[in-house]
């Protein structure tokens, strides 16, 4: 199945589609390109405080939204958690934890500053999801440019699973993110990917990459 398990879809939640419609389109055009299944992934940060109780009546807004339109695409409701003390930790307390194909938990870092981590070791955090029962996703790490090569590796060795995006291997974010998610590739690092769709740029970058014929990767 074609499957994207990384999208800011939902409609004024996050940094991600600005309303219903914008919504709509963004989801049509993934449709249009050949997922089958999408999973919002809204961010849960310090500055978007979202929790389940918050994302689902926007999740079933838009799920509405695309029957109505007769947009067959199957919709599922997840989350994007960043380790920052602002809310990783109320995450863990309140079992905010919404696991992706029922498996997966999407843990990102802090993108540009590594500081806002604040106390939280990484490493320690994936364990403990991983002795839920559950598989730590660490999203895009060819983002994180402080990110070293051997804390990667322990990530991984610890048993998390790394998911690149579409938009790094289309030059979306700069040609540094590009050639970090090719040695990820090159060295069979990740596991996964995803479009981490927030708007109507990313499917114009996005959506020439596809149509160069690059595939969607099935699983």
């Amino acid at each position: 199945m074609k499957l994207d398990f990384h999208s800011h879809i939902l409609p004024l939640i996050d940094d991600g589609a600005t309303d219903l419609e914008n919504s709509v389109a963004l989801v049509s055009a993934m449709a249009d390109w050949g997922f089958e299944r999408i999973t919002c992934t809204p961010h849960i940060t310090n500055k978007f405080r979202n929790t389940p109780e918050t994302i689902r009546p926007v999740f079933e807004q838009l799920q509405e939204a695309l029957y109505v339109r007769n947009i067959d695409v199957d919709l599922r409701m997840s989350a994007e958690y960043r380790l920052v003390p602002e809310t990783w930790p109320e995450v863990l307390e309140k079992n905010w934890l919404m696991p992706i194909e029922d498996r997966f938990i999407l843990m990102e870092l802090p993108i540009f500053n590594p500081e806002d981590i604040g106390d939280i070791k990484p490493l320690e955090e994936f364990k403990k999801v991983i002795s839920l029962g559950l598989t730590p996703l660490l999203p895009h790490p060819e983002r994180y440019s402080y990110l070293s090569h051997d804390e990667l590796m322990s990530f991984v060795e610890a048993g998390v699973k790394i998911q690149s995006n579409y938009g790094s291997l289309a030059g979306l974010y700069g040609e540094e993110a590009k050639q970090n998610t090719r040695k990820l590739v090159e060295e069979g690092l990740v596991s996964y990917y995803g479009t981490d769709m927030h708007n109507l740029h990313y499917v114009d970058v996005i959506g020439r990459y596809f149509a160069q014929g690059n595939p969607i990767i099935e699983y």
